[in-house]
């Protein structure tokens, strides 16, 4: 059986410094840190994503809420299509509130978790 070879010196050497560089704590907490401010940067962006889908499909219905209401108000003139009508810009309302409130909420999440 052949004798083991010796390493050459630069070799080990390039591997101490290349884990040094790539496994040291400091590089692995900011790596880490890093991957979770991404990761609440991402639901965040999540939350404000569905929260204008659902603005998005509530205007959807209370307009077409509002547009039979307004018929129906015009033929007829009866004055419960005024509560229809007020009940549809109410959803609406409703829906910019809420989608106000998780805007503010995901920005001040974001904002305290730190990125570093």
């Amino acid at each position: 059986m052949s004798e083991p070879t010796k390493v050459n010196a630069q070799i080990i050497d390039v591997i101490n410094q290349t884990q040094t560089a790539t496994m040291s704590q400091q590089v692995v907490t900011t790596s880490g840190a890093g991957k979770a401010y991404q990761a609440v940067a991402q639901s965040t962006a999540m939350a404000v994503q569905d929260a204008t889908d659902t603005l998005r499909n509530v205007s959807t219905i209370a307009t077409t809420a509002i547009g039979v209401a307004m018929a129906q108000l015009l033929a007829t003139g009866d004055p419960k299509y005024v509560t229809a009508l007020t009940q549809a810009q109410g959803m609406m309302t409703s829906a910019a509130s809420d989608f106000t409130s998780i805007g503010t909420a995901a920005s001040t999440v974001l904002k305290s978790f730190p990125s570093s």
